[in-house]
């Protein structure tokens, strides 16, 4: 199959790359440099140079693939709502010349906010409105009632690993500058987790098992850790006391870290025949060099 991926360089994404060029699979990978490309190249897949503006060169990439991998989203917190926008035309870009054919497109998304307080599941649907500004599930839906075989995987909030940059790195950093390892209330809100590797293969069991009646997947292994775990895993390895703490003492990732993101991949285990095989996130903290700094 000849997959057009997004966000091949990043760190779901070239995950992604990989697991689809090992089991035989063609890959176009988007890529916005030319030092990205050189390390994509050399996974063994082709480089699309561009970004998710080019909004011609995407269609085109789509058109002359038999499958699209979207994981390409720009993190800058600052400009949420205005990021959201791009991944949404982007998504709709792909859904133009996708509509009415077979080929899959898989867009990402994830669980925060989808069911706080219990384990959310693939039937749940996603709120819209400002508390929730990201629209890539909700435009894949709508692809879906035009036509398109659209659907959505969602990451969990943790996808860890050797090389992890994502939100648990940023709770060792904020432990190493302030020198508590802290939770908010009790630290009963929980997290959900998947290794990348694992995710990756979640993505490609959707393209040669997915159905279109199933518009949303789950790439989670660990449904909930408390995050009061991994506060606690932090302050063992860094030597910190682990102690309850305000909003403020996380920064810009204080809301965050206080949703209960805790979800279900029982539906997604079903219908893919997926099964997570690398360490959970507590194991990982404890051998993937996340201390080693």
């Amino acid at each position: 199959m000849r997959v057009f991926v997004t966000g091949a360089t990043g760190w779901v994404g070239s995950a992604v790359v990989q697991e689809l060029v090992a089991h035989g699979h063609s890959v176009t990978g988007l890529a916005r440099a030319p030092e990205k490309a050189t390390a994509l190249a050399a996974q063994g897949a082709q480089v699309l140079l561009g970004t998710l503006d080019d909004l011609d060169r995407l269609q085109e990439a789509a058109a002359s693939a038999d499958a699209v991998i979207h994981t390409a989203f720009n993190h800058d917190f600052s400009r949420f709502a205005q990021n959201a926008e791009q991944d949404q035309r982007a998504i709709e870009a792909f859904g133009s010349v996708l509509r009415g054919t077979d080929k899959p497109l898989v867009v990402t998304s994830g669980v925060a906010l989808l069911a706080p307080g219990r384990l959310a599941t693939e039937e749940d649907i996603p709120a819209r409105g400002p508390s929730y500004p990201r629209k890539s599930e909700a435009t894949a839906r709508e692809l879906a009632a035009q036509g398109v075989f659209a659907t959505t995987m969602r990451l969990a909030p943790s996808v860890h690993g050797a090389g992890d940059h994502g939100f648990v790195p940023q709770l060792i950093a904020i432990a190493r500058r302030t020198g508590v390892s802290g939770y908010l209330g009790e630290g009963s809100n929980r997290w959900a987790a998947v290794h990348r590797r694992d995710a990756a293969r979640a993505y490609r069991l959707v393209l040669e098992k997915g159905t279109r009646e199933q518009h949303a997947y789950h790439a989670i292994a660990d449904e909930g850790v408390a995050f009061r775990a991994i506060a606690e895993s932090i302050g063992r390895h860094l030597g910190l006391p682990v102690e309850r703490r305000e909003p403020e003492h996380f920064g810009w990732l204080g809301s965050f870290a206080a949703i209960d993101m805790a979800a279900s991949s029982e539906r997604t285990r079903s219908v893919l025949g997926w099964q997570p095989q690398e360490p959970g996130l507590l194991a990982d903290l404890d051998s993937a060099g996340y201390f080693a700094a």
